[in-house]
């Protein structure tokens, strides 16, 4: 392999060479002395996806434990969920199923980052299937609701792969990777494809792909990024970047799926934490972070905002009082444009005269 394959860039990069199916989350361990001297500190915040980064406790990995059975050490399973020796499969193409699997242990680290390797198939045709996986970070575990299998109203942090549009009017592209983070006051409106409760999104093609897909979720010092690598091109693409993010420690790792009038096979390969290196100031240090209520700071609320064809937000709809406003601009702006045009049109009058 060429030289410049094991360089990776700041943060986020390509997947580890010679280690199939680990994607790299940052700087690789056979970066050159140079990049190490100038990236200094930085490179020393990230991690580069070696074992002692690897939180076993938190992750699932090939070979499964307990293959046959409806549990396995350090994960429980709900619903319709079954465990093979290749996959874990949240729900089979089937209508109405609900599963989930969920890490028995909380989580401690205040900064982590989480690679799933996952897919979603069937045999359902464009817009003939459902309804999608959420990976979680909640307080609740084990709790089945409406909401991919999972409980509403509920505590932390939410990324829905959603493959169906149920809000017929929505401009956006299926399937869609959105993010929510919840205090247990919002509820996730399904016919809207929780739209109104939306951090930020994008359009994600993973559906019924003939190779690997991958989607990495970091979250560091209040910055929430989500990764995925869908094209079998052994590198991440951005999803979703939000600052602002305040999520406690405590909480606990999981997926789930549901299945309504139409389905999928929903399968999970692996859930791999990886324990990021961040040094925090005194201050952040003796912040219980287990109290810390789930929050984001926004300049406006999610509600404020729409979505577009791309997965970016655009404003809201239009109010009464602001057609009225731009009426009004409009029709100053032909005001002026006409007493503009009459001024010149007198001078150019007067100036023909001037030659006669």
């Amino acid at each position: 392999m060429a030289a410049e394959g094991w360089i990776w860039r700041w943060g986020w990069g390509w997947r580890c060479p010679g280690r199939p199916g680990l994607p790299c989350p940052g700087p690789g361990p056979t970066t050159p002395l140079l990049l190490l001297l100038l990236l200094g500190r930085v490179a020393a915040d990230i991690t580069d996806g070696n074992s002692e980064h690897l939180k076993r406790e938190h992750s699932l990995i090939k070979p499964y434990q307990g293959v046959g059975s409806s549990s396995m050490p350090l994960w429980d399973f709900q619903g319709s969920t079954i465990l093979t020796s290749q996959y874990v499969r949240l729900t089979p193409d089937e209508r109405s199923k609900e599963g989930s699997i969920w890490n028995h242990q909380p989580c401690f680290l205040k900064d982590w980052e989480m690679h799933v390797h996952f897919r979603v198939h069937g045999a359902g045709k464009k817009n003939l299937h459902g309804d999608g996986i959420a990976l979680w970070y909640t307080r609740d575990r084990l709790v089945s609701g409406p909401v991919f299998g999972s409980k509403d109203n509920f505590h932390g942090l939410a990324i829905f792969l959603d493959t169906y549009p149920n809000d017929e009017s929505t401009e956006r592209v299926f399937p869609y990777i959105s993010v929510m983070v919840n205090n247990g006051s919002l509820s996730y409106d399904h016919s809207k494809d929780g739209r109104w409760t939306e951090l930020a999104g994008c359009t994600a093609d993973f559906r019924n792909r003939d190779h690997d897909t991958f989607l990495a979720v970091r979250y560091s010092r209040g910055r929430l990024t989500v990764m995925t690598d869908l094209e079998d091109k052994n590198e991440w693409k951005n999803c979703i970047d939000i600052t602002g993010v305040r999520l406690p420690t405590g909480y606990y790792f999981g997926a789930s799926a549901g299945t309504g009038d139409l389905s999928d096979n929903h399968d999970i390969i692996s859930l791999k934490l990886f324990q990021l290196m961040v040094e925090h100031t005194p201050d952040e240090e003796n912040i219980d972070w287990t109290k810390i209520e789930p929050s984001v700071s926004l300049l406006k609320s999610p509600k404020d905002n729409v979505d577009d064809p791309t997965g970016n937000f655009r404003g809201g709809p239009l109010t009464g009082w602001r057609v009225f406003l731009l009426l009004l601009c409009a029709l100053l702006g032909i005001v002026v444009c006409a007493v503009v045009g009459a001024v010149v049109f007198q001078k150019r009058q007067d100036r023909n005269k001037r030659f006669y």
